[in-house]
Order: C-alpha cells, then sequence, then structure tokens
C-alpha cells in the first residue's frame, strides 16, 4: 500500500476490523457480539474492493456485502429470539434460564440457534454459507484475502465457542449429529473443488472451506469432550500462521508477476527461492504433514471426534487430509520441478522477514508441539470452568 492515495483509509479500517475483533473474543452479551460483529464486519467489505478500478474487486466486495448483510440480518433475528426465550442478551444469565424453560418454547429455542449458526456460518466459511469465498479470496487484494482467512474467520470461531458452549449442553435437544454432517459436507466440497481450480487464491480459498470443515469438529464434540474446544483453539492458531504466510507469499508473487495463474508458479524457486520455501513449508503445513505444526493440531481434532463418539467423522477428516494433499504438492511440484521462463527476481526484505518469521513459527511449534498445546489446554479449562459442559 506504500504511496497508495488512500493509505490512511486502508489503515484505519484495518484497525477498526482489528478492535471488532478483540471485542468479539471478550464479548459475554448477545448484543455486545453482534455489534463486535458488524465492527469486525463492515471494515471488511470495503476492504474487499479496495482496488476501485479492479471489476474484479467490484464484484468481490458486491457479493462479500451482499450476503454479510443477510447473515447480520439473520444472526439478529436468532438473537432476538433468543431474548425473547430468555428474557435477557447475557450469555451467564441464558446458560441459568434455558434450562427452567418449558418444553412448549424448545422449537423456538432450536430456530434461535439454527438462526444464530447461520448468521455465523458465513465468517466461518461453512457450507452452504460459503459461495462468497472465492470470488472475494480472488478479487480482492491478496493480503485482504489473508486478513479474511487467518484472523476474522478465527474471530468468528471465538463467538461461534462462547455462544454453544452455553447453548448446546443446557436443553434436551443435540444438534451435533446435524452439525458433524455440515462438518462432513464442508470439508469435502472444499477440497474437492480446490482440486480443479487453475488460480491458487481460489484454491487457497477452497482449502480455508475444507479447514472450516475440520475446525467444526471442535464444535461438534463440545458437549462431549474437552478435547473439541481444545483442539479447536489449537488449530485456530496453527491454521491462522499458515493461512497467513501461504496467502502472503501469493500476495508477493502477484506483486511480482501481476499473476496468481497455477501456471505462474513453473519453476517459481530457481527465481524466488525463499518465497517458495516459506510457501511450500506453508502448504505442507496446511496439508498436516508432520513434523509441522497443521499436524498436531489435526490430531487432536480428530482424537476428540473418537473421543467424543464420532469415529466417522474423524476417518472422513484423515480422508479428505489425504485429497488435499494432492492440490498442496501440485503447487509444490510446479515450483521446484517445472521449468520457468521468468528471469530472477528481487524478493522485498520486508516481505521475505515477514514468511521468514512465520516458517520459523510453523516450524518451532511443530518440533515443540507442547508450547501451543499447553496454552490451549489452560484455555480450555480455564473456559471450562466458568462454562461447564
Amino acid at each position: 500500500m506504500k504511496g497508495n492515495s488512500n493509505e490512511n483509509i486502508y489503515y484505519s479500517l484495518l484497525l477498526f476490523t482489528a478492535i471488532g475483533m478483540t471485542m468479539l473474543s471478550f464479548a459475554v452479551d448477545l448484543l455486545v457480539i453482534f455489534v463486535a460483529w458488524e465492527l469486525m464486519s463492515l471494515p471488511t467489505f470495503i476492504l474487499a474492493g479496495y482496488n476501485k478500478q479492479d471489476k474484479l474487486s467490484n464484484e468481490a466486495a458486491v457479493k462479500f456485502f451482499i450476503l454479510g448483510a443477510l447473515s447480520s440480518g439473520i444472526l439478529l433475528y436468532g438473537i432476538s429470539l433468543m431474548f425473547g426465550i430468555t428474557g435477557s442478551t447475557n450469555l451467564e444469565i441464558i446458560s441459568q434460564t434455558l434450562p427452567t424453560v418449558s418444553a412448549d418454547m424448545l422449537p423456538f429455542i432450536v430456530f434461535s440457534t439454527i438462526s444464530m449458526l447461520a448468521g455465523l456460518g458465513l465468517k466461518l466459511s461453512i457450507v452452504p454459507f460459503h459461495m462468497w469465498i472465492p470470488d472475494t479470496y480472488e478479487g480482492s487484494p491478496t493480503t485482504i484475502s489473508a486478513l479474511l482467512s487467518a484472523a476474522t474467520k478465527k474471530a468468528g470461531f471465538a463467538a461461534a465457542i462462547r455462544i454453544f458452549a452455553v447453548i448446546f449442553p443446557l436443553f434436551y435437544f443435540d444438534l451435533s449429529l446435524a452439525l458433524s454432517i455440515v462438518a462432513l459436507v464442508t470439508m469435502t466440497l472444499g477440497n474437492l473443488a480446490a482440486l480443479t481450480q487453475k488460480s491458487i487464491t481460489r484454491m487457497l480459498a477452497y482449502s480455508s472451506i475444507a479447514q472450516a470443515g475440520y475446525l467444526l469438529i471442535g464444535l461438534v464434540v463440545l458437549p462431549y469432550s474437552d478435547l473439541g474446544l481444545l483442539g479447536l483453539l489449537y488449530h485456530s492458531f496453527n491454521h491462522a500462521i499458515l493461512q497467513a504466510s501461504a496467502f502472503l507469499a501469493v500476495a508477493l508473487v502477484r506483486l511480482k508477476t501481476s499473476s496468481s495463474s497455477l501456471d505462474s508458479y513453473n519453476g517459481l524457486s530457481k527465481v524466488m527461492p525463499i518465497t517458495s520455501f516459506c510457501l511450500a513449508l506453508s502448504l505442507l503445513g496446511l496439508a498436516g504433514i508432520p513434523p509441522l505444526n497443521g499436524f498436531w493440531s489435526k490430531l487432536v481434532l480428530f482424537s476428540a471426534a473418537v473421543d467424543g463418539g464420532y469415529t466417522w467423522l474423524a476417518l472422513a477428516g484423515l480422508v479428505n487430509s489425504a485429497i488435499s494433499v494432492a492440490y498442496y504438492l501440485l503447487v509444490i511440484k510446479r515450483m521446484y520441478m517445472d521449468e520457468t521462463t521468468l528471469k530472477s527476481i528481487k524478493e522485498p526484505f520486508i516481505f521475505i522477514s515477514i514468511l521468514l518469521f512465520a516458517s520459523a513459527i510453523i516450524v518451532v511449534t511443530g518440533l515443540l508441539p507442547n508450547v501451543l498445546y499447553n496454552i490451549s489446554e489452560d484455555i480450555t479449562l480455564s473456559f471450562l470452568s466458568n462454562n461447564p459442559v
């Protein structure tokens, strides 16, 4: 963005989004969650269409805005129903009131819960609320695609944990089976669609959808296993680092070659060796190849599925991880085994330093998984002591 005439606006929007994400992580009231959600979301609609002269960027922003407005309306409707049922929007009061609600109100509780899940589903990029992601990630500035995938999605999961850790276990119906089917469809559709893409940004977009399916496993088994929340938190951090690193490498290649086509990655290691190495490392981590950090957090999530009685979902996750290896390795094969027509490209220090820093985190947290695992475990125990599942 250096030298851009709207540089100040760009960073202001980033800061507003960051404030919204921070508020979302701390909110314990449904209305505060909604306000934080909007504070996080509205700037990203503008950031997605930041390249005003680019038709793809305009299309990305319009699709994102329309679906974002719809999801906000559905989320607010679900919150209003929950307020009507319990007389409060405070999650602690809701947790105390729901068990005393009469059986006649059960359909309204179910509808409210599903509405809130659907409203959050847009940012979580779960099927069937994923339609905006490939076009938006491709049309947005690639650094904004990194923000949407690595940051705002994780803030969405933070809100989902707050809400559903309170609602799911407290009354006499079980949405876990339905949510497990959504998780299965999300990871499968994401991986199969990624196999057919010719653009690396669209490939990473569908990969992000698949990763949302893995993260949903944590919500599915939340009432049955403490490992569910632990795995969700653990994989959220690992995936954020991996996805951000991959998108930043792609942003640099796009900046230097003006292309996001997979063909532009042929022989890339010969002209951009550091960028290629960092991208390859990120892709291997996303695939769950040991000993990188993505392997350990996937292992915890799949173990949580088995521990929570959803062994079939763990097996589906393993199969999908195997499928994902194909398209990740295809990019690495292009970079290291194919020939290139490009001449040597200067890799900017600021990009390279950030990519190497991210790569160091990927390797260190893979070789020393206990560091992040123990932090996730402490957070899980603290959260569950206040919100017993």
